[in-house]
């Protein structure tokens, strides 16, 4: 049965969501308005003709209340809406958010990327990148590579078309403390607030909050404070032997190694990105980001195929990846990437 737009909308806590259009990032919930004006500014204010005098320019006054009370309501109906949802995405470093871009071409998905720093982006805001045309990325050719002007430029643009999507919401400044596991199967995460995550040991616990999912990636990226937590604590809890940490740096053999070995690693969790070297012991790669992007895409059709939706893994379509400049599908048996 086909889903319906305003069947997307709906949550499992009684009621419906807000109307996408009225979901904003709860850090932008008012709108400057001067005195007089018929509705918000939307003009850039880098116009030659700015719509209001910048020298006597005053905002219309509101209550402290109200501004609370807009965060706080916004922000705990995505909790209540995202506490079950069809895929939780842990980390939005360059593979995630390349994860959760892919899969959100899908409207009929729902998505909730859980990142426990404050700004997302990880690695992103410093390496290189593919996936530049399809984003509108400028970027210099070599023989074999591409070099962007800036890796913040991939990172901020991936980000703004990715969060405009009403089926993904970002929680950032929120750790992934632990996972849900019914049967031998991930079916969720347990999450905290950053802070409290990072000084249980100096203070008296903070019962956590918890989201259902029916795929979790994890892409928490190497090891680290927060990084390989995901395959870490599927080794604390037994559900595979070892997690032997990532090796030393060799770019020609990490790039393929990431992308080749994205997986279910176990039922109901998929690993991409750097992630995926600390449970394999591949190489790291330094620099060179174009294995995140393709890893997390990989990632994100291991997703869709787990949720019975078209998908690459199972060639139902095929994926373009413009940077290269070549089809690829993802084969099922060997899960390498081979040429269309």
């Amino acid at each position: 049965m086909a889903t319906t737009a305003s069947s997307l909308l709906k949550s499992s806590f009684a009621g419906a969501r807000f109307p996408a259009a009225t979901r904003t990032p709860s850090s932008s919930a008012v709108v400057a308005t001067p005195r007089g004006a018929a509705g918000p500014i939307r003009a850039s204010i880098s116009s030659s003709n700015p719509p209001y005098d910048l020298t006597s320019f005053r905002f219309s006054p509101i209550k402290e209340s109200v501004v609370s009370r807009e965060m706080t309501r916004r922000y705990m109906t995505d909790m209540i809406t995202y506490a079950d949802t069809d895929v939780v995405i842990v980390g939005a470093g360059s593979a995630g958010l390349s994860c959760a871009y892919e899969l959100s071409k899908d409207p009929t998905v729902s998505i909730a990327i859980v990142e426990q720093s404050v700004s997302p982006g990880g690695g992103a805001w410093l390496g290189g990148h593919l996936f530049l045309d399809e984003l509108g990325v400028a970027y210099d050719e070599g023989e074999d590579y591409v070099v962007i002007k800036h890796a913040a430029l991939f990172t901020s643009t991936v980000m703004s078309r990715l969060l405009a999507r009403p089926n993904v919401k970002l929680f950032n400044a929120v750790a992934v403390e632990d996972l849900i596991v019914k049967q031998g199967r991930v079916g969720g995460v347990v999450t905290n607030w950053a802070l409290v995550s990072m000084n249980h040991d100096t203070q008296s616990c903070m019962d956590p909050n918890v989201m259902e999912a029916k795929v979790v990636v994890s892409s928490c990226g190497h090891d680290g404070p927060f990084g390989a937590t995901g395959v870490k604590r599927l080794q604390d809890i037994g559900m595979i032997s070892a997690v032997p940490g990532m090796k030393a740096l060799d770019m020609n053999t990490a790039e393929d190694e990431i992308v080749r070995l994205t997986r279910e690693v176990v039922p109901g969790m998929i690993v991409t990105g750097m992630e995926v070297a600390e449970i394999d012991g591949a190489p790291r790669m330094g620099p060179t980001f174009g294995a995140m992007m393709i890893s997390g895409q990989k990632a994100a059709h291991l997703a869709l195929q787990a949720l019975g939706r078209p998908n690459a893994v199972d060639g139902t379509i095929k994926v373009v990846s413009p940077a290269l400049r070549q089809e690829f599908v993802i084969a099922a048996k060997d899960d390498e990437v081979v040429d269309a």
